[in-house]
């Protein structure tokens, strides 16, 4: 851990598929998990282990991690605070290194959710117990998620995070969970919490009020002045439940081009020129359009018209443009078929196919792979319900093995 340095967990393959009405398929997600660790995010929160559907996508996301297909980020898994949670998930997926451990610590989700059939003492038994087991079965990295903080008596959270360290956590998580801090008071509350514990510390918040990437900052700025660890969670495109969570592209401007932040609060090495090709991706994965306005991505987020800004972007595009649009990946020419056009689905022939491959400069070493591989890229069209792209057919060529596996969800 680098002093000073903010780190980033996407939570996008977790939290952003809880959406309501929306959801991702194995190869998608995986491919956001790719696309993660070519941008250099630290931490992809990448499911459910004790999900069964689940259970092939994430033994083969591992073990492209362990081919390195997947360089430099890690996978944990989201779970409840249950032992037995903890024991399923393990035997379920077995090179599951990394794990967040999640729990209510508010007075009204303890009262509201377990209906006083829980107190306080067992919140803190159940969560130790949880930690404790992960930790013998073989966890390397473990956060503990404070469910609803934000609403806690800050005694409480202190009592919590002092627990899950006792017991070997390696981080706490702050969970803004309804969106209710402001930065003024999770800056605050953080720096008491850090000041109290001594330990890395997550900021988790969702956008109910409009303040989730502010928040985030703000509570990742407060650890690091207390001297303690900070990440942020994320999601791409700020899906996720209800209002949604804390934009992976607008965190990264955030700490890299604010004012109070830019030279002074360092963001790890994120690869910021990848991000209009995660975005896109997740656009069209979870048939979400990105808003017009969204910073770096959004149609307008470069476009002028008013002839006072136009003259004065003309003239040093600095005047009204914070950052230039190559920095996030965009000013190429995006090339759109308007004549013939061979599409891969899941009644495509070997013909078509060859075709479609060859314009992605895709090579076989004989007719038998390349309808094995034509075989996978069926199963993709009928997994996804959307037309190949090219780099989930790139990454089936690559890898069909792991390919096929991810495409086997059975009851």
């Amino acid at each position: 851990m680098v002093k000073n340095t903010i780190y980033i967990i996407d939570v996008t393959n977790r939290d952003g598929v809880q959406t309501s009405k929306l959801g991702l398929a194995k190869l998608e997600k995986t491919m956001l998990n790719l696309y993660l660790d070519e941008m250099g995010v630290s931490l992809s929160e990448f499911g459910f282990p004790v999900t069964r559907h689940e259970t092939n996508y994430l033994n083969a996301n591992l073990e492209l991690a362990e081919i390195g297909a997947m360089k430099r980020i890690r996978l944990s898994g989201w779970l409840r605070a249950i032992k037995g949670d903890v024991e399923e998930a393990f035997r379920l997926v077995p090179k599951l290194k990394d794990v967040n451990l999640s729990i209510p610590i508010s007075k009204q989700m303890i009262k509201g959710k377990f209906r006083d059939k829980l107190r306080w003492e067992g919140i803190i038994d159940m969560m130790c117990e949880a930690v404790d087991t992960a930790r013998e079965r073989g966890a390397a990295g473990i956060g503990v998620n404070a469910e609803d903080a934000s609403r806690a008596k800050i005694e409480k959270l202190i009592e919590f995070a002092e627990a899950a360290k006792q017991h070997g956590a390696d981080r706490i998580r702050y969970c803004d969970t309804l969106g209710y801090d402001d930065p003024f008071t999770i800056y605050e509350r953080i720096k008491m919490l850090g000041e109290s514990v001594g330990m890395s510390i997550e900021l988790h918040c969702h956008n109910d009020l409009g303040m989730a990437v502010a928040n985030s900052v703000a509570g990742a700025k407060a650890a690091i002045d207390t001297g303690v660890g900070a990440y942020i969670n994320t999601t791409v495109n700020g899906i996720g439940e209800r209002a949604g969570n804390a934009d992976l592209a607008s965190t990264i401007l955030a700490v890299k081009k604010s004012s109070g932040f830019e030279n002074k609060y360092h963001l790890q090495d994120i690869d910021l020129n990848r991000v209009w090709k995660i975005c896109n991706y997740a656009s069209l994965a979870f048939r979400v359009p990105i808003p017009l306005n969204q910073a770096a991505v959004g149609n307008n987020a470069f476009a002028h018209e008013s002839g006072i800004h136009v003259d004065g972007t003309l003239k040093d595009s600095r005047n009204y443009e914070l950052y230039d649009y190559t920095e996030v990946g965009r000013g190429h020419i995006e090339q759109i078929e308007t004549g013939r056009l061979i599409t891969t689905g899941e009644y495509s022939g070997i013909k078509g196919f060859k075709n479609v491959a060859g314009k992605y400069k895709l090579k076989f070493r004989d007719a038998a792979e390349a309808r094995e591989i034509l075989e996978l890229v069926r199963y993709a069209n009928v997994h996804t319900q959307k037309p190949v792209t090219e780099g989930e057919m790139k990454f089936i060529a690559q890898y069909p093995e792991q390919a096929r596996k991810i495409m086997s969800v059975q009851p």
